[in-house]
């Protein structure tokens, strides 16, 4: 039998351990308390705290700490095994491939995470580049190809969201790529390629912008 605790403010009837069970529960229900809360300055803090640990989460592996991982994943010994593991996971977790035979000569800026970026086995590219999500650095294979090999990239490279580089093409250094832009021919340095200004089609009637399921959309076509 465990003795009284005199030392537990607010608790003294009771043992050390379940002292410390009670202080616990009671940080749980004001935790759940704040959590639930309908004042706006409560609200206001909450949200600022979750947005700040969302933050933190999605800036982890960002640049200089995704490099680490890397680095430390193709060092010798038994660790480049275990951190190898925790590399692919990693990549399997947002849905990246940058393998470790990539030739990637320093580290590069990753603004928004590694979220959808593929990067070939085969491409090369250079220092203090930076890569947003959904890029892909990609090679051709197809052997009819006039555009086949892997891509080489070179220094200080600024690659928009969702921009495509395929095939055996050379960007030089300095040079910007401007989002969803496809690359298969090579740009020389210091350039900027963007999109062409989309199109504006006005219509005078009205559109029916309603999405239609492909179930909903084969009965309505059978009834016509």
């Amino acid at each position: 039998m465990s003795s009284p605790s005199t030392n537990c403010r607010g608790f003294s009837n009771l043992s050390s351990v379940q002292c410390i069970v009670k202080r616990k529960s009671l940080c749980y229900t004001v935790f759940v308390l704040l959590t639930f809360t309908n004042r706006k300055e409560e609200c206001a803090v909450r949200n600022k705290i979750f947005n700040r640990l969302i933050g933190i989460a999605t800036q982890k592996y960002t640049g200089k700490s995704f490099w680490k991982l890397r680095e430390r994943a193709k060092s010798g010994g038994v660790r480049k095994y275990i951190y190898g593991l925790k590399y692919q996971r990693l990549l399997a977790k947002f849905n990246a491939s940058i393998p470790l035979s990539a030739n990637i000569e320093g580290p590069f800026s990753l603004p928004h995470g590694i979220s959808g970026i593929f990067i070939s086995s085969g491409a090369t590219i250079g220092k203090n580049c930076t890569i947003f999500h959904q890029v892909t650095i990609g090679s051709n294979t197809l052997q009819d190809s006039s555009g086949q090999g892997c891509p080489t990239i070179g220094d200080n490279v600024y690659i928009g969201c969702g921009a495509k580089i395929i095939g055996g093409v050379h960007i030089g250094n300095n040079v910007r790529i401007g989002a969803n832009y496809v690359v298969v021919n090579d740009v020389p340095d210091n350039c900027t390629v963007v999109l062409e200004r989309p199109r504006v089609i006005q219509k005078e009637n009205t559109m029916q912008n309603k999405y239609i399921g492909l179930r909903e959309y084969e009965h309505t076509e059978k009834q016509v």
